[in-house]
């Protein structure tokens, strides 16, 4: 079994707490989903969020979808001028038997924008 990262993103419509526990849980179900994992091959998680969001901690989503023995980490992107607004970046360690060719990023929305080279 192999380390493998994923990367995904979603942006927001609002920063309200509950909205962003809604978009981040469908952004990190997804992940799971298109990788055909469950909570226990994920290692870590690292979430960044715009400057902009101050509603909540991404992690806690990840919390009340119960990745709870995991560690999680927030911290803020770079406040770059002419960037997408109130999005939330993941980027999550695994293990997984898949090649790094055939791990699927997920980008949600208007997110898959960002990163079109690697966006399912």
């Amino acid at each position: 079994m192999a380390v493998r990262a994923v990367r995904g993103a979603v942006q927001l419509e609002q920063d309200e707490a509950g909205h962003m526990d809604e978009q981040v849980g469908a952004l990190l179900t997804a992940i799971l989903e298109r990788n055909d994992l469950t909570p226990d091959d994920l290692i870590s998680i690292w979430f960044t969020a715009t400057p902009d969001l101050h509603s909540d901690f991404p992690a806690a989503a990840a919390r009340k979808l119960g990745i709870v023995d995991v560690p999680l980490i927030c911290a803020q992107e770079l406040d770059i001028a002419g960037a997408m607004p109130r999005v939330v970046r993941v980027l999550a360690h695994i293990e997984s038997d898949r090649s790094r060719a055939d791990i699927a990023h997920v980008y949600l929305g208007a997110a898959a924008a960002l990163r079109k080279d690697i966006a399912q």
